[in-house]
Formats: C-alpha cells, structure tokens, sequence
C-alpha cells in the first residue's frame, strides 16, 4: 500500500476517534460559541449562567410559553469539544442536534437546559486560566448539578419531574453523577452511547479503519500497549509498530492540563453503571450511526440488562450518531458521514424525536 493511501487511513481514523473519544486540547475562547435563540412557534429561549468557583458555566434554557409547571430534562453532551447545541470545530456547519431536540421538547410541553462545558463556547476565555490542570469527572459533575439546581430554581419547572438525556460519552458521565452524588432524577435518555469503556473503542476504531493493512495486529497491539500504560499511570513513550499520528494521539492525552479526566471517563464502563440505575431509562441508538453499532453495542447493553424492565431501548431504522435523519441504506453509511452531521438541511430523524416524546410523556402521566 502506498504512503498516500496509507496516510488517508491514518487521517480517516484519526477523524472518527476525535468524534468518539475525549478531544483534550484546551479550546480557545469563542469556538462553538452557541448563537442566541430567539421565541420559534411558542418556544421560549433563555440565556443562564452560574458559577463553580471561580469560573462560569453559560446555558440555555427552551421552554414552552406557559406558566407550567413542566416536566424538564437536562442536556449532557458527549465529552471533547461538544457545545451545548452538539457542534463541535472538528466538523462543519452549526445545525446542531441539541438544540433542534430542545425546540422539539419545548413544543411537547418539556423544558430544557443544555450547557457549554467550562473549556468550551462564549465562556472559555475567561474560565481557561482557571481550568487548566483542573478539569476533572469531579469538575464535569458539579456542572450538571448546576444545571439541575438551576432548573430548580425556575417556577414553571416540575421539581419532581428532572429527567436527563444524554448524549454519546454523556451516558457514563450521566449515570456516574446520579449513582454516586444525586438521586433527585426521575429518569434518564440515553443516546448514542458506548457499551464499552471508551478506551476499548479506541482499540476497536483502530481495529477497523486498518483492518485491511497486513500489519493490522501489530497496529492494533501497539495501540493497546499505549493505552494500558496510559490508564496505569505511566509515561508515554512512542511504539515503534504505531503510525505517528496515532502515537501522537495517545501522546496528547497526558496534557497535564486536562488530567485526570481524560483518564477517568476513559476507564468508566457504561454497561456495568447501567446494570446498577434504578430509574427508568430509555436507550436509543440509531441503526444508521456509524460510531455506535446498535446491533454489538445495543446487543452488549441489552444483555447487560436484560433483567432489568425499567430499561427500555430503540433504535430507530433512520437515525444517524447525532439523531438525523440519514435517507442512505445503512451499507453506504461511513464514518465520514459525520461531515455532514450539522449540515444546514439536515433534520432530526422523526422516528427518534416520536420515541423519546412517547416514553417521557409515559413517565411522567405515570406519576
């Protein structure tokens, strides 16, 4: 195989894990900054912020125009560089999921919040100084209790009505937060998520993109050398059988200024802290998302639960990673597809926004 080809795999592979797995280089202030939302079909948008320490969390509350009270859902987004409407630089357009779903759930008579993580949007230029060799699973967590308390706080939010819904690596950080710190959540959307501790996707990511190269394995067992010395603690040192730019990528990830998350939300696996939820869970994956397999990772997840009948699933036939609609056959649908993930006319896949109103207006007429 040429060097050209070769270094289109490299890229190509490179591209799909910065999709998937933790991006750890500290944003500049005002990348993915979140436009203002103005009222849309009786849906109210607001802008909120607060504080942990000595930095600022910005947000953005959707509502329908009434007194309520509404039942509300907070917002995770997958970890990285993801704002709080699921853009991110690494990908053109700012048609994000995130706030088309809001708008969605607002003309359904839910309220949502969704939040810029400290190091990323409009805020990050004046909370980076304090950030840096801070971030933490500690510091990711008091963001969310934040944005809970937060929605607490308004009078037309249901306080006995918080759900959460998550997206890609926002499920563990999600479960992890209501298992261990807070039992208020009344129940949880998870989308997209992994099955698998994210440092064993990035194995599997390596997997595929070089499975047709003869030194494949070799690759792939220098990857997971990189990785355990990684969660062990220990200093990296480049494997002479891995490709630059991946060693380059596993080298990025001991930036002292994003430790010790990066090694925190690698290790935590999803299915185990999922076995453990005692809330009603609705889990989707779309059968089109080509970062999150519905037939492996759904399976792995089903398994794991399959004693649990609070724990629900869909995938829906037409449903891409950020839950738009992709009209390709499943078999034409790639890793680069994600390119197009934000594009201006891209939509929410209906089939998704129907199961995820469906099963939260079935949870809250239970109550």
């Amino acid at each position: 195989m040429d060097r050209k080809h070769r270094a289109g795999i490299v890229g190509a592979c490179i591209i799909a894990i910065a999709t998937l797995v933790v991006v750890v280089v500290m944003a500049r202030g005002g990348e993915s900054a979140a436009p203002p939302q103005q009222p849309d079909d009786g849906v109210i948008s607001e802008q909120v912020s607060w504080p942990i320490g000595e930095t600022n969390v910005h947000a953005t509350i959707t509502r329908p125009d009434g007194d309520g009270p509404y039942p509300a859902l907070v917002f995770v987004s997958r970890t990285g560089f993801t704002d709080r409407n699921w853009n991110v630089p690494q990908l053109p357009g700012t048609n994000g999921s995130g706030r088309l779903l809001a708008a969605e759930l607002a003309r359904h008579d839910f309220v949502t919040i969704r939040y810029d993580k400290r190091h990323v949007g409009p805020g990050a230029e004046e909370n980076l100084p304090h950030l840096a060799g801070n971030i933490s699973l500690a510091g990711h967590i008091e963001e969310i209790a934040g944005a809970i308390q937060t929605l607490l706080a308004q009078d037309y939010v249901d306080p006995d009505e918080i759900y959460v819904l998550s997206h890609g690596e926002g499920a563990p950080l999600t479960l992890h937060y209501h298992l261990e710190h807070d039992g208020r959540i009344a129940g949880l959307v998870i989308t997209a998520p992994p099955s698998r501790p994210i440092a064993d996707l990035f194995i599997e990511q390596v997997r595929a993109q070089f499975q047709h190269l003869p030194e494949r394995d070799d690759i792939v067992a220098g990857c997971e050398a990189l990785m355990a010395s990684f969660l062990a603690g220990e200093p990296f040192v480049p494997h002479p059988e891995v490709p630059p730019s991946l060693n380059n990528y596993v080298s990025s990830l001991y930036d002292p200024r994003n430790l010790p998350f990066v090694r925190e939300i690698m290790a935590l696996d999803p299915a185990d802290l999922l076995m453990q939820l005692n809330v009603p869970a609705l889990v989707v994956i779309g059968q089109k998302d080509a970062q999150v397999d519905w037939e492996v990772d759904g399976g792995l997840l089903q398994a794991a639960t399959t004693d649990l009948a609070h724990i629900e699933y869909e995938f829906p036939e037409n449903a891409d990673h950020v839950l738009k609609y992709q009209p390709k056959p499943r078999e034409e649908v790639t890793q680069d597809d994600a390119r197009d993930y934000n594009a201006a006319d891209r939509v929410l896949d209906p089939e998704t926004v129907e199961a995820i109103v469906n099963w939260l207006m079935q949870q809250t007429q239970a109550d």
